[in-house]
Parts: C-alpha cells; structure tokens; sequence
C-alpha cells in the first residue's frame, strides 16, 4: 500500500488517531477501489463522505442529468450544473473536496450485459439506485465476484441499510443473505420493477435530509467493510424511521430457493 503523505497525513488526522483505524486503515482507504451505483440521494452523501474520509478511487455510475427537483436532496448540485451529466457534476464537486481522489466516469445505466466487466476494477460497490431490476443485476454480479455490496433504500420518512457478502457462512454453516432472499424476483415484485421509481418519488415525495443519513450509514458500512473496523452488517438490515427517531437491526433470513447460494443455485433468476 502507497505510504501517506504529510498533507494526507494532516488531512486525516481524525481518522489516524482512531484505534479502530490508525495509519493502516487510512492506508487500507487509499487504495480502495469503490463503485457507487446510483448518483440520486443516496449516492451523493455517499460519495461526498467516502471521498472525505480518503477512499483513494471512486467510481460513477449514472446516465442522468441534472434536474432542478434533484437539488432537494442531491446535496452536490447546483444551479450552476443543470442539465450537465451526472457523472461529471459529481466528479468536479468531489475534486474540489479531495485533491487526493481519482473518480473514473461510467456514464451509463448498468445491466447483465456490462456490470461484470465493470466490478473487475472494484473492492466495493454501493448500491443507491431506484428499482428492483438493476439491485438484482447489481446483487447477481457481486454474489459472483465475491465483492462486498453495501445498499440502501428509503421510503418517505424511513430507511433501510445493508450489507451483502453472500459467499461467506454463518457458524452454523448456513449461507448468509443475498438481496435475492430479502426481494425474491417474483410475480408481484417483477411487476414492480416494471415501475418508474422516480416516478412513484415524485407522486409520494421524500423527506431530502432522509437521504443524507442514509446515505451516511451506507458511507459508513463502506468504510468499516475497507478498514475492518467493527461488526459488519452483512447478514442484516439497519432501519431507521425517521418520524419516530428510532433505529434497530435486524437479522435477514437466507432464502433456500434464491438462485445464488439457495439449496439448488442455478445462477439465475426463478422464473
């Protein structure tokens, strides 16, 4: 691992001083490699943390442009920036935050025919997008590359975060969870992929500081996943209800039918 230099060393000194962390954690952060899927609500808080804390590389997913309702919770946007890409946006808000960071760019929309190829060039990916086809993609492509998948979700005034390393076992020997136990692909929720989420964002509405602490516990999950530092959340769920102010984890169930580490994988979706 490349050694920090004095002005990272000045820069990070919070971190440095954390036992959980020290100069090898900030050191492990600088040469991680993390894919952000998503540049909406949760993607910004995300990238705007991990790119603070030292993440030495990030990569942008996104085939948007900037729209003016983006700015109520895409906290890296401006009016300056309407109508630019996304990924562009995003990266020159980021350059001006870290001098230290390297993004790389991938403006487009990911599917089973790119998303493999793309998670070649990284540790971790975090999941921040809208609808259920592409978390299947996204979950399917990291179940076989062995890469840690950190998601999230939010409703209007709730949230939810997690963690997926499906490869690995509980004690007892049983799989722990991929997406597909938590959301099988069947009947109902293909038809819901089906959906517009922005569309349904925009009739329902969302609460924007709701994405910002989301988005904090996915940056956070990142982090802990690099660094080793405390308990990962795989095998989990953290939700957070914004109107009561409470949060709790809970433990999600392997599903034996799910098509990746079920009792019969066959690699593929149920039909």
């Amino acid at each position: 691992m490349a050694a920090l230099d004095e002005a990272e060393i000045a820069r990070y000194q919070r971190h440095i001083v954390l036992k959980e962390i020290g100069g090898g954690g900030q050191q492990k952060l600088k040469a991680a490699r993390v894919l952000i899927i998503g540049l909406g609500g949760l993607g910004h808080p995300v990238a705007q943390y991990l790119t603070a804390a030292g993440v030495g590389t990030l990569g942008l997913v996104d085939d948007d442009v900037v729209t003016l309702s983006n700015l109520q919770r895409q906290i890296l946007f401006t009016d300056a920036v309407l109508g630019q890409k996304k990924t562009q946006a995003v990266a020159d808000a980021l350059a001006a935050l870290n001098p230290h960071l390297s993004t790389v760019q991938h403006d487009m929309r990911v599917g089973p025919d790119n998303i493999g190829a793309l998670l070649d060039d990284y540790d971790v990916v975090v999941d921040g997008c809208d609808n259920f086809a592409t978390r299947w993609c996204v979950n399917d492509a990291c179940f076989a590359a062995q890469r840690p998948l950190v998601s999230g979700a939010v409703g209007r005034f709730d949230g939810q975060v997690m963690t997926f390393k499906p490869w690995l076992k509980e004690a007892d020997g049983t799989p722990l969870p991929c997406y597909r136990s938590l959301v099988p692909e069947d009947k109902e929720n293909t038809e819901e992929a089906a959906l517009s989420a922005q569309d349904n964002c925009a009739t329902t509405g969302i609460v924007g500081a709701l994405t910002g602490i989301i988005g904090c516990l996915m940056a956070l999950e990142v982090i802990k996943e690099i660094t080793g530092a405390g308990d990962s959340l795989a095998g989990h769920m953290l939700i957070y209800d914004g109107l009561a102010g409470t949060a709790r984890r809970v433990k999600l169930n392997w599903d034996p039918e799910n098509p990746n580490n079920g009792r019969h994988p066959t690699g593929t979706p149920r039909a």
